[in-house]
């Protein structure tokens, strides 16, 4: 007669703690990664080796723009993705009308008009905050967020929307019977639940637009495509200094898809 196997050890879900330490992982695995490719890159002939501070500081502002219009993105996205499933026109209307326009129009289109048609003022007092943090940036940073976190929000928002009808009916009738109003059905049954389901496109979201802010060179900014052109106009050498780039993308899209693999892993877990 044979033993009863023994049955796998539970997992535990993610906890405040452990996203923490996902977060700080995640920035100790950036730092580390500037760090090899300004090795590797500066170990490089003309014309990658003399301007490889050039390429890392490219590459750094594209991490920037992608966390920053990431996580403004996010919140765009959840609650343009609630107002979408109200049951009050008034809200589902505009929510309606914001995604139609921003992904009906070329993101490209997007971040000239943030640039060109926001006024500075509109951008001064969240430039102000971010040089009191330590956090210098230069003129066109901030439009360059603007855009892409509107872009990726009405995406964001659609996702969010089906995460949200994914979950049962039986769900918000539940907590509805015992008494909770709409808004604590929603943040506390609902949403909760919607955002477990809607991790892995969440996900790609992110990473593609770490790949879109490349279109931030079109004002001006500095990073990682814009570092490349100006190196390639310098050079005239265009095929080892776009293979460099495509490199460094590849290299920040894989350690990005490595921590957000880990975080998708972590909230299935938490799920059961």
């Amino acid at each position: 007669m044979t033993a009863p196997r023994a049955a796998p050890a539970r997992q535990q879900p993610m906890s405040g703690w452990s996203l923490l330490l996902w977060i700080v992982g995640a920035a100790a695995a950036f730092l580390a990664l500037f760090y090899l490719i300004t090795f590797v890159l500066r170990q490089m002939p003309d014309p990658i080796g003399p301007r490889a501070d050039l390429f890392v500081q490219g590459a750094k502002m594209t991490l920037q723009l992608t966390v920053f219009a990431g996580v403004l993105g996010l919140v765009i996205g959840m609650l343009v993705g609630i107002m979408k499933t109200s049951a009050s026109a008034l809200l589902r209307a505009p929510a309606s009308l914001f995604v139609w326009l921003i992904r009906g129009t070329p993101l490209l289109v997007q971040i000239l008009f943030a640039y060109n048609a926001v006024p500075a003022s509109f951008y001064a007092p969240a430039q102000k905050l971010l040089g009191s943090l330590g956090m210098p940036v230069p003129d066109e940073f901030l439009p360059a967020v603007l855009a892409l976190a509107l872009n990726v929000g009405a995406y964001n928002a659609e996702v969010i929307r089906a995460g949200i009808l994914a979950v049962p009916k039986g769900q918000t009738e539940a907590a509805r019977s015992l008494g909770l109003s709409a808004g604590q059905t929603m943040n506390t049954v609902i949403l909760p639940q919607a955002l477990r389901i809607v991790v892995p496109p969440l996900v790609n979201n992110l990473v593609a637009l770490l790949k879109d802010s490349s279109l931030a060179s079109t004002i001006a900014l500095l990073e990682l495509s814009l570092a490349g052109n100006r190196v390639s106009s310098e050079s005239f050498m265009p095929v080892p200094v776009l293979t460099t780039v495509a490199a460094v993308y590849l290299a920040l899209t894989t350690v990005m898809t490595l921590f957000t693999d880990q975080l998708e892993k972590r909230v299935k877990i938490a799920s059961r």
